[in-house]
């Protein structure tokens, strides 16, 4: 058998989420069924991680074991992204790992970004791509939120209910928010996050940048460790796993 990592691009707005799920169409369950043609092996693909319905990803990444032995990957590319291309799904690249990687488990880093339109006129080209947010936010306070992220806490309000992580104790080696414009991008990286703790974190801060929160509002949630302590969670459409670092 064959370990192959490839890094995926997609669109989250119509899937059901990365995971195969009852209820709808899901990134993993569209590259099983076209990797299996392709290679005319039963293939199961296994992802750095799950992303929820409407999320995005720049560069998921994931691994799949085979029979057959890739000899040309440019060949591989491009037959699997014309089989995908009725999906909003791109294979980016490809390469062979030792048997022992696993896409989940041997990832040391993972970097999310969160994406924020702040105008008054409405979305067109980033619509369903990011968060529109009429009302002009403080970027300079939404920073200082951030900082107070950075390093190893309990991330009990930023947690959904559902999460099945054994523990809320998680490590943020870099929390930046960057403007450009109108678009306020907010950067978190981690060896791993809890479930939509992306983006309570960000539904917090923007509380923090539109004046609902001070400061020591945002503290306080933050170190309630109380899940009904945190703002709405940002919307799905604005976040993007954008990179899995080994």
């Amino acid at each position: 058998m064959f370990t192959y990592q490839i890094n995926v691009e997609y669109l989250g707005t119509n899937f059901v989420g990365w995971q195969i799920q009852k209820n709808g169409l899901s990134v993993q369950e569209v590259l099983e069924k076209v990797l299996s043609k392709f290679l005319k092996d039963k293939i199961r693909v296994i992802g750095s991680g799950r992303t929820d319905a409407g999320v995005h990803a720049s560069e998921q990444s994931a691994h799949f074991k085979t029979k057959q032995k890739i000899l040309d990957k440019n060949i591989f590319i491009n037959s699997i992204n014309f089989f995908l291309s009725k999906y909003p799904v791109s294979v980016l690249s490809i390469k062979k790992r030792p048997n022992k990687f696993h896409a989940r488990h041997s990832a040391n880093e993972r970097i999310y970004k969160y994406f924020i339109i702040n105008r008054r006129s409405s979305l067109v080209l980033e619509k369903n791509k990011a968060w529109h947010i009429k009302k002009k936010l403080d970027v300079k306070v939404m920073r200082k939120g951030a900082e107070i992220l950075k390093g190893t806490h309990n991330f009990s309000t930023f947690r959904a209910s559902s999460c099945q992580a054994k523990s809320p104790i998680k490590t943020i080696k870099k929390a930046m928010v960057k403007k450009n414009k109108n678009k306020i991008i907010f950067i978190f990286q981690s060896k791993s996050f809890l479930q939509q703790q992306v983006r309570s974190m960000v539904g917090s801060l923007k509380y923090l940048g539109e004046g609902k929160w001070n400061l020591d509002d945002f503290k306080s949630a933050f170190l309630s460790k109380k899940r009904t302590m945190c703002a709405p969670p940002a919307p799905a459409h604005g976040l993007y796993l954008d990179k899995v670092k080994y």
